[in-house]
């Protein structure tokens, strides 16, 4: 059945065969005409040189090898951030250990001066205290002929001084109305006279008197009198009592000194309060001073 398609709808390669069929039957019709029966077959080879080449396969490349699988690699980077991260969870579990050790500590010490500040009985008169003390763990000798004479060199009898009781005159109580505080005071400023309030230094001026009133109290342990005293601004009152009487100092001065400068503590011409607290808090490498003076 003859191809009825035109020119158009033909491919390339159809094309093509009819043109080698056409070259073909004009070959066997110029036979003919010369009146050669038989056509050598070399000839017939010969002439289809003419044909065009067959299309070239294409060559198919072999697969690139898949590449064996290397061995597995830690990971060091890996385990240096899993270990630096343990490192700070241990740290923050230690952190949290010492905070809470810290508060309870803290709070066993404020519970000792409540119960330091309950009203306590009626001290009997105490005689000059005359003790001479020995180095080590000996007794106290009732008298210096009782000292071994190995040790008699190192007895330094001690000068009487008697035991302070508050006066009159001598402040009793704090109050500082820009921080809240209102405490007791009571003589000395030992580790001791300390849990029961603030605290006078012996020798110090009175409330009033001309000289330095030397007031103390702690700022994290028992009661955290002054806690806040690093809050005071100038020009802030601070009322002192004796007994009844009332004396008002403004302050004029804040001082962050080393524990061992004592001239804050030295004596003054005009009356003046120095108040005197640890810092910072919590740590108490340093001492916070307050100066005021005394209102007219």
């Amino acid at each position: 059945m003859p191809d009825k398609r035109s020119v158009d709808e033909l491919t390339i390669e159809e094309l093509e065969q009819i043109l080698l069929m056409r070259k073909r039957q004009a070959r066997l019709e110029r036979l003919r005409r010369l009146g050669s029966s038989r056509a050598p077959a070399a000839h017939l080879l010969s002439e289809t040189e003419d044909e065009p080449p067959a299309p070239a396969r294409r060559e198919r490349r072999p697969a690139p090898a898949e590449p064996t699988p290397a061995r597995r690699r830690v990971n060091l980077r890996w385990v240096r951030d899993t270990f630096l991260l343990i490192v700070e969870i241990l740290a923050l579990i230690g952190l949290l250990i010492v905070l809470g050790a810290s508060l309870l500590n803290l709070r066993t010490l404020n519970q000792e001066v409540a119960q330091a500040r309950e009203p306590a009985p009626t001290p009997t008169p105490t005689p000059l205290i005359q003790v001479k003390v020995l180095p080590g763990a000996h007794a106290p000798p009732s008298s210096i002929s009782s000292v071994p004479q190995r040790l008699a060199d190192l007895v330094q009898p001690l000068v009487p001084v008697p035991i302070p009781t508050p006066g009159p005159q001598s402040p009793t109580r704090i109050v500082i109305p820009s921080i809240g505080v209102d405490a007791p005071v009571v003589e000395g400023d030992d580790w001791e006279q300390l849990k029961k309030g603030a605290g006078h230094h012996i020798g110090s001026a009175n409330p009033g008197e001309r000289g330095n009133c030397i007031i103390s109290a702690h700022n994290d342990i028992f009661g955290e009198i002054f806690r806040d005293l690093e809050k005071v601004e100038l020009e802030d009152e601070v009322l002192v009592y004796a007994g009844d009487i009332v004396f008002r100092y403004i302050v004029k001065a804040k001082r962050i000194v080393d524990p061992d400068d004592v001239t804050v503590m030295a004596p003054t011409s005009t009356p003046v309060l120095t108040l005197i607290t640890c810092y910072p808090y919590m740590i108490d490498t340093h001492r916070l001073v307050v100066i005021a003076e005394l209102a007219r």
